[in-house]
């Protein structure tokens, strides 16, 4: 049995003091202390760990004010306060004890669009691809890249001063905004715009906080213009956090207070809303890609494209591109990055030409891809390929996949892992490839290996040395490296911060700013934050407060890992080795990613989020002495009266509010979809699932589970013996009493109705339900080849019946026997809900029955993803070798290889069907969309893919009570809309939770595709 964990660390009186007078002052967001959540905010993606007080969500500037203005009360000055956006900072930028003030759950409304003057307002938590998905059909974008433009909020961007691919044209985050509203600390609002010099000296004169910061603005830069001139670089990149460079116009006519706080990490002032410039979205893009023999010559010839007026030349060496083709992303790229015959491609330069006059864009092209020629035919600068791409989608495609190079370094094998800490440096491009020729031999002194890709035509290359910061050693390595690179950056002109902030590695700005300089940076902090409340220990500290800065060797998750034995880490990998890097906050509706996270806005229901606490849940257990895989081994051998008896005492002891960490950890589980996404999108392929379902097992060896846990664990066992008699059960399920005493006492809602006729029924005496293995077995090999062997699934034998026949005519229909196999428990129900022993035994008599099977050499089909995908996934991690080698096909699977090649498809005409793609099988099997299309294609009809995210049935999720408003309004989210749109009766789904809870939302339910190919060879 598992320990109770019953501690937590304790919260200051203050701090709750403090969140009590908010909202007894009217504050209308939420607050939060729960450990789980305060876990989830201290980390982001960099590899520090720094544990907040408490955290808040404002829902607008004035709750922002008002927290400031109760924070400015004598008793609550000792509190320190944090912004926080998506948490995306490779630095720990918005890391900090105390109270984080979080504008990404509420605070994400776009304001205001001008597009005759070219700007948008916007709040903080406003994510960036959000706003350029509202901007498009303007025609217009917020120019700005960056990796994590999917969860990367506007209001952390603007506070990193952020930047990415194309900055050499569009410039950095800071460039690009023409006004901000802030909150000081206090409660004042600052409104900042460009001003006559004379109106900022007008400003200056007058008594309010923010007449002391015009005031001293206007001194620390005036006063040292010359010096600040000499002191920045001269680069893209230029120095940020604060820009002293900015503030004043070239020709000293305009003052501009927003490039201080453009860059500030949130320790000037609560910045809650912007006003940003917008870019028309240029008419022609073209990319090529071109393929070297070795990363250095990538780097050196990125000048060449430079000198072709290329929009951007982004890098990726042969690490990233290895992992690259290990991922689910490869699979939408593979086309456009074709290996070079009998040539290994080791560094990859994706260089983009964008405009509006198409000739010359055109013309650009062709010049650089004639020099390119050039190379290759004299055999000189590493060139060994090169590929054009001119469509849009393709386009959007090979970007996806070079974002998504940041996380895939995190999936690296072995216990090393590439990690930030040095990955920003920015140095003139002209010496960038110098200048990596010796952080490569640094790195190689060491024996350390690493990836790299980045902005070369800025000079920005992104390094991960590859560390096991669970080793005392290689943490300290990591600060003697990074204090290495400090002077090899020094060396070469450039910047230790050339894109993300500072964050913790603030310690070295003294030596970068000089005496004078980082003085005045403590003089703008001392006027805008003279006690140091404001996310301390990031940039500098105020004049006047000797108060240290955050360490390179700050605690870091690394700290707190090494605590748990090595074999539990190893055996609970998915947990253990999520690296922050985010991808399960992507904000948008039609993507899978994790439909918890969309639907809550609470980062505890993320792939990220339930990943931290089974690493805080298992290290908690490590310090008690408890043993996780041991405690697996004693399942089921245990079992006893007495047993039962503490779990019912302990049940009942959590009823009346007796703290365990594992509630909060088992509250988190429980919002999982299980829908294992994350499994295939997450760089890391983190498996929440997998180790949901360990958890639940072990939770429950101390607590009782709920009634439906029981009643979904055991759907195969009575779902069988229910459909000897349909109509009797369904009379029932449809009387209102039943479905009351369903919902109230077993929690469960509108459960299913048996199919009536039943499977059975439907097709009985056809030969294919009456055929056995014994008499399959007698038959000759040409006979075998014609037969087709359909598994059952429970939910759509027995509850969605005509699915399965209308397959077996299907089979028919298209030349071949089918036969309906007996049904034979998959068990999938079982892992979903933790009963990991019962799923073993189910997993293996069927794994038995299906090797049986297979020997017969007959395809096995399948018509429900989830099901089958169990087989594939589940099951090989269950059973190991013990599976055997059986393969259950889907349907679409299938008729790819049973149907006879053709030289071209049929003429495709007619009204077009529409796809609903199951978000399990659109994930583990990403060509699965396109594989309808082309069989709907060989027989003249058009099947077109509809982007959608989770229906927000998930199995049994939907119907269990707790989770029917998150199911509903996960629906909501993209279903809804989509089916509005489109003819009812001409979409198609293959998956059966996805039909159940169309039938359930809208009154009638679609199809299996496989049905609408029944149709039309009919």
């Amino acid at each position: 049995m598992i320990p109770q964990i019953a501690q937590a660390p304790g919260l200051d009186q203050r701090v709750l003091d403090y969140l009590q007078a908010l909202a007894g002052q009217g504050f209308t967001g939420d607050t939060d202390t729960r450990y789980a959540t305060r876990l989830t905010m201290a980390t982001d993606n960099s590899i520090y760990q720094h544990l907040p007080d408490a955290v808040v969500f404002p829902r607008s500037t004035a709750d922002v004010a008002l927290l400031a203005r109760v924070a400015a009360e004598d008793k609550f000055r000792p509190l320190v306060f944090t912004p926080r956006g998506g948490g995306t900072g490779t630095n720990g930028q918005a890391l900090n004890g105390g109270i984080i003030v979080d504008m990404s759950r509420y605070m994400n409304r776009i304001l205001d669009i001008n597009v005759e003057e070219g700007w948008v307002r916007v709040e903080a938590g406003v994510i960036k691809d959000q706003l350029n998905q509202f901007l498009k059909p303007y025609g217009y974008f917020f120019s700005p890249e960056l990796s994590t433009s999917n969860r990367a909020t506007l209001g952390g961007m603007i506070n990193t001063d952020a930047s990415g691919q194309g900055s050499l044209v569009y410039g950095k985050t800071s460039d690009h905004v023409f006004g901000l509203r802030a909150v000081l600390l206090g409660g004042e609002l600052l409104d900042t715009a460009p001003v006559p010099v004379a109106l900022a000296r007008q400003l200056a004169q007058e008594g309010t906080l923010a007449g002391n910061i015009y005031r001293t603005v206007l001194e620390s830069c005036g006063d040292n213009r010359a010096l600040i001139l000499e002191k920045f670089p001269a680069l893209n990149r230029f120095l940020t956090g604060y820009d002293l460079r900015h503030v004043f116009s070239d020709d000293l006519q305009t003052f501009d207070l927003t490039r201080i706080l453009t860059g500030s990490e949130g320790t000037l002032a609560f910045i809650t809303e912007a006003r940003l410039d917008i870019t028309p979205l240029p008419k022609v893009r073209r990319l090529v890609n071109v393929k070297y023999d070795s990363f250095d010559s990538a780097l050196r010839n990125a000048p060449f494209m430079v000198d072709a007026q290329a929009l951007s030349v982004e890098t990726v060496d042969s690490k990233v591109l290895n992992l690259a083709r290990e991922d689910i992303i490869w699979h939408s790229v593979n086309e456009l990055i074709l290996d070079v015959p009998d040539k290994e491609m080791l560094g990859l330069n994706i260089v983009e030409f964008a405009g509006d006059d198409e000739e010359l864009i055109d013309g650009r092209l062709d010049r650089l891809c004639q020099g390119l020629d050039a190379l290759m035919a004299e055999g000189r600068g590493g060139v060994i390929g090169y590929q054009v791409c001119g469509d849009l989608p393709g386009i959007e495609r090979i970007y996806a996949m070079r974002k998504k190079a940041v996380g895939l370094l995190g999936n690296a094998k072995g216990q090393a892992k590439p990690i930030p800490f040095v990955e920003d440096t920015c140095v003139p491009p002209q010496h960038l490839a110098d200048y990596i020729t010796e952080f490569r031999a640094l790195l190689d002194e060491h024996q350390l290996a690493y990836g790299m890709f980045g902005h070369v035509d800025a000079g920005v290359l992104h390094v991960r040395p590859a560390l096991d910061m669970c080793d005392p050693q290689q943490e300290l390595l990591m600060k003697q490296i990074s204090d290495q690179v400090v002077a090899l950056t020094a060396k070469y002109g450039g910047l230790l911060w050339g894109e993300h902030g500072k964050g913790f590695r603030a310690q070295y700005s003294p030596e970068f700013f000089g005496e004078t300089l980082y003085h005045e940076l403590r003089r703008v902090k001392a006027a805008f934050d003279p006690e140091n409340r404001l996310n301390p220990g990031k940039i500098c500290s105020p004049l006047g407060v000797d108060a240290p800065m955050m360490q390179v060797d700050a605690e870091k998750r690394g700290t707190y890992d090494r605590r748990i034995p090595l074999s539990v880490r190893t055996e609970f990998r998915g947990a253990m080795e999520c690296n922050g890097n985010g991808l399960c906050f992507n904000f948008d509706a039609r993507s899978p990613m994790c439909p918890s996270m969309k639907i809550t806005g609470d980062r505890i229901h993320s792939p990220k989020g339930r990943a931290t606490l089974v690493r805080e849940w298992l290290r908690l257990l490590a310090e008690q002495g408890a043993d996780p895989l041991l405690l697996e081994e004693r399942l089921g051998k245990t079992s006893t009266l007495r047993g039962l008896i503490e779990k019912t005492r302990n049940s009942w002891h959590a009823r009346k509010g007796e703290y365990d960490f594992s509630h909060e950890v088992k509250a988190s589980m429980s919002g999982c979809l299980a829908c294992k996404a994350c499994s295939t999108q997450c760089p890391i392929k983190i498996d929440v699932p997998a180790f949901r379902a360990r958890f639940l097992q072990l939770y429950h060896t101390r607590y009782l589970r709920p009634a439906s846990d029981y009643l979904v664990a055991a759907v195969e066992g009575y779902a069988p013996l229910m459909a000897k008699a349909p109509r009797v059960f369904n009379f029932f399920l449809r009387q209102p009493w039943v479905r009351n005493l369903s919902r109230k006492h077993i929690g469960m809602v509108d459960l299913p109705l048996l199919s009536s006729p039943t499977l059975n029924q439907q097709l009985a005496g056809h030969r294919a339900a009456t055929k056995t293995l014994e008499q399959l077995e007698t038959l000759g090999e040409k006979d075998r080849q014609r037969h087709v062997l359909i598994v059952q699934d429970p939910f759509t034998s027995y509850y969605d019946a005509q699915v399965v026949a209308d397959f077996v005519r299907l089979v028919e229909k298209l030349g071949f026997e089918p036969v309906l196999l007996p049904f034979s428990p998959n068990g999938k129900a079982q892992h979903i809900k933790g009963f990991l022993t019962r799923f073993a035994k189910t997993a293996q008599r069927t794994a038995e029955f299906l090797n049986r099977v297979a020997r017969l050499g007959m395809p096995m089909v399948g018509v429900d993803p989830a099901l089958v995908l169990c087989y594939r996934d589940e099951y090989r991690e269950i059973l190991g070798d013990r599976r055997g080698d059986f393969t259950v096909q889907l349907v679409h699977e299938w008729l790819q290889k049973a149907l006879p090649a053709v030289e071209e498809e049929a003429n495709i005409s007619g009204e077009p069907w529409y796809l609903f793609a199951h978000c399990t099988e659109s994930t583990a099997l990403p060509a699965s969309s396109q594989q309808w299309q082309k069989l709907f294609a060989r027989f003249g009809a058009k099947l077109e893919n509809v982007s959608v995210g989770c229906c927000g049935m998930a199995g049994t999720y939907g119907h269990e009570s707790k989770n029917l408003e998150n199911s509903l309004g996960i629906y909501e989210l993209s279903w809804h809309q989509a089916l509005q749109r489109l003819p009812r009766q001409r979409c198609l789904a293959p998956g059966y939770s996805c039909r159940s809870q169309v039938k359930r939302v809208e009154g009638n339910g679609l199809r299996h595709p496989l049905q609408a190919l029944l149709e039309i060879v009919s």
